[in-house]
């Protein structure tokens, strides 16, 4: 097949699921072409070394990349994010029917920044069948919806309803995700299940090296670890409660960064919580070995109707390197967990259940945590890997190819 991918982030940025989907695509003997815009991600500038401008392509022997530019503002405000999502829409509108026109099918990697574009790249390209990879439900977290925020948010509904009533078919990254754009619009006979998984050359099972012990453990003693964003979603005060009254039992390390993090250190010192410990943001390479080093993995969700149909990825992460894990969450995250039985769950922003399951995690010998990683490392190859994934968005791709073509209202 001729496949088109459309994705708002591609390699080098830290965006493996598209990036992974086009290399394995084309190593089954596709012929993959992404529109995509030039690496600016997470600061908001163009990384150093690339320089934006129309015609820029790089190819390998089935996979063609096409970069086109877009705004990068860097500030991470509500009005720069949506003049580069409008820019990017600007972008593929220009270049999108001539580079995509004669594809077989499209997939389209469905954030709120690429979804103007795809809705005017699903026009232009009027026939061509889609699927659409949704990933999140709603836009990024807004802390002010008045006025001009207000008005983009409402344009932006209308356009996923519309780009969800377009769609071949759609694959959605958890079970209550369904649910939720069937709510928005799709016809739920074409939504799928489509999990999704993690970088698996960097995350595997490995032993930790001494300078990844000497980072995460201080001594015996219980550690859990948080790795990753520490922001609004995770709502990482309930942990640091949780662990302040275990403080001669566990060690909780929260090994990252974000916008939350004052906040969480404030909390922290005002209990005078010593067995919590913060580790400045490490490289994915590192990543591995730090999980290795500890007991547990921390996954973190707040109570939200709009995060209990997400999984985020640090699950998958863990899953992968056998790490068994501590769920404070809802929804399909703590589903997965216990129907793994790869760890502990408890429900979220509830900080004495959670203390009962940090203090259940200690007192579980070794030799049942690594049962408890073992059955995780063997639900994510069997339900969450590249292969199985690929495999169902393949699937879905032909499917959506060998229907009547149908225009476009």
């Amino acid at each position: 097949m001729k496949i088109g991918i459309l994705s708002y982030h591609f390699p080098p940025e830290p965006a493996f699921i598209p990036g992974s989907l086009a290399e394995e695509l084309a190593a089954r003997g596709h012929e993959v072409r992404v529109l995509t815009g030039f690496p600016d991600y997470p600061g908001g500038h163009v990384y150093p070394g690339w320089r934006q401008r129309w015609r820029h392509q790089t190819h390998s022997e089935r996979l063609t990349v096409r970069r086109v530019p877009r705004y990068a503002g860097g500030d991470g405000s509500a009005k720069a994010r949506m003049a580069s999502w409008l820019s990017f829409a600007g972008s593929v509108a220009l270049t999108g029917r001539r580079y995509l026109g004669d594809v077989d099918a499209l997939y389209v990697f469905q954030l709120p920044a690429v979804t103007f574009a795809a809705a005017g790249l699903l026009r232009l390209l009027g026939r061509v069948p889609t699927v659409l990879h949704v990933q999140d439900v709603w836009p990024e977290e807004e802390a002010d919806r008045a006025g001009e925020a207000r008005r983009w948010s409402g344009r932006l509904d209308a356009t996923v309803r519309r780009i969800y009533q377009e769609a071949g078919a759609m694959a959605v990254t958890a079970p209550s995700m369904r649910d939720l754009v069937v709510a928005g619009g799709a016809d739920p006979d074409r939504v799928r299940v489509v999990l999704n998984w993690t970088d698996e050359r960097i995350f595997r099972p490995t032993e930790p090296s001494r300078a990844a012990r000497r980072l995460i453990r201080r001594d015996g003693r219980c550690v859990v670890m948080h790795a990753g964003t520490i922001g609004v979603r995770q709502g990482l005060e309930t942990a640091v409660r949780a662990a302040a009254t275990l403080d001669d039992r566990m060690d909780l390390v929260l090994v990252g960064s974000g916008a939350e993090e004052r906040r969480v250190r404030g909390l922290a010192a005002e209990l005078r919580a010593d067995n919590v410990r913060f580790v400045d943001r490490r490289s994915p390479l590192d990543m591995p070995e730090l999980y290795a080093a500890a007991d547990y993995q921390l996954v973190m969700l707040r109570d939200l109707p709009e995060l209990r149909g997400m999984v985020p990825g640090k699950l998958q992460a863990a899953l992968s390197c056998a790490a068994p894990v501590v769920a404070s969450a809802g929804g399909d995250t703590v589903a997965l967990v216990e129907r793994a039985r790869a760890g502990l769950s408890c429900p979220p922003e509830d900080w004495a259940a959670l203390a009962d399951r940090f203090w259940l995690a200690s007192a579980i010998p070794p030799p049942a945590r690594v049962d408890m990683g073992r059955r995780g490392r063997d639900t994510y190859l069997r339900e969450m890997s590249l292969r199985a994934g690929v495999d169902r968005i393949e699937r879905l791709l032909h499917e959506v190819s060998a229907r009547p073509a149908t225009p476009r209202r």
